[in-house]
């Protein structure tokens, strides 16, 4: 049951359903099977926000939640995600953490990304509350940088003028104590909403990753590759004339779907259609991508200036470039 609180702070933060198809957001693509498919996804993260702002409790959003088809589940869990990351900042609770340790983990790749949806709708001096105390959970804190790109990715999808088309970059932040990656990590949530602005249509968005500078181009192949495995929409004979178009960059493509792979298998729900992209962006099955990024996660002990995150991302595109 709703609350009127709950309400108000819904109608002040999350959009309309209708505000995230494709006609509404102003993309010049035209209505099909497969816009109407990307276009489930943004909508069932509004559906989570709207459950984690109006349950009264953690096991009503948890039993909310269990009822969106698992293949949509993760995007739910996002918008949980933002919303209890709202309602943390504004009263101090904890309702992020007791969901990421309880129900959410197996969602945790996408639910940070939720977090950066929230980012997008908080003053910057909050971002430094945001992220819950995780300490002991696999991948913490290296991923944390998925708020950043989920960030990115908000800003894109929503001010596209600005972010794709005058290509503006943004304000570094000291997150993780490395704000010169914070660009780069921004670039990889923007390389996904690439692939939602135009549609899965691999020439568009190859177009668009190409009309950024060159030192950009790769951080958003590799969001491309992740958007391609994870949301889907293209055909295997696409996703492979996109790997020739991508080049030098291919390894970056298989690089971000071996990561929307892991996710997918943390959450327990690997789709053919997501293996099948998988093995056109990088010739791997689904289970050598899990060991692949599994086994990268762990230090070799490299140094450098760049966070964990980035190395382990080096570690499995290392896989691709030899």
């Amino acid at each position: 049951m709703s609350t009127v609180l709950g309400s108000i702070r819904r109608l002040v933060f999350a959009p309309a359903l209708a505000d995230v198809t494709f006609a509404a957001r102003g993309f010049s693509i035209p209505e099909s099977e497969t816009t109407r498919a990307l276009e489930q996804i943004p909508q069932t993260v509004i559906a989570g926000f709207e459950w984690g702002i109006d349950c009264r409790g953690l096991w009503e959003l948890e039993r909310r939640l269990s009822l969106v088809a698992p293949e949509l589940r993760g995007f739910a869990y996002e918008g949980a995600t933002m919303a209890c990351t709202v309602l943390d900042a504004m009263d101090g609770r904890k309702r992020t953490r007791d969901l990421l340790r309880g129900p959410g983990l197996p969602h945790l790749f996408l639910a940070y990304i939720g977090i950066g949806f929230a980012m997008a709708r908080l003053p910057r001096p909050l971002w430094r509350k945001v992220v819950p105390d995780l300490d002991g959970v696999r991948y913490h804190p290296a991923i944390t940088w998925l708020a950043v790109d989920g960030y990115g990715f908000d800003r894109a999808y929503f001010q596209p003028r600005r972010w794709v088309t005058e290509q503006e970059t943004p304000k570094p932040y000291p997150w993780q104590d490395t704000p010169s990656y914070f660009p780069r990590a921004f670039d990889q949530g923007l390389g996904r909403a690439l692939w939602f602005i135009h549609g899965a249509e691999v020439k568009s968005v190859a177009s668009a990753v190409r009309k950024f500078a060159g030192h950009r181009q790769s951080d958003l192949w590799s969001g491309v590759g992740l958007a391609a495995t994870f949301a889907g929409g293209a055909t295997g004979d696409d996703l492979e004339w996109l790997r020739a178009e991508a080049g030098e960059q291919a390894p970056e493509l298989a690089l971000g779907a071996a990561l929307a792979i892991m996710a997918k298998a943390a959450a327990g729900h690997v789709d053919d259609r997501a293996e099948q992209a998988l093995h056109a962006l990088s010739d791997l099955t689904a289970t050598a991508a899990v060991t692949l990024v599994e086994t990268s996660s762990i230090s070799t002990g490299e140094s450098g200036q760049e966070p964990e995150y980035e190395r382990w991302r080096a570690r499995i595109r290392a896989h691709f470039t030899q």
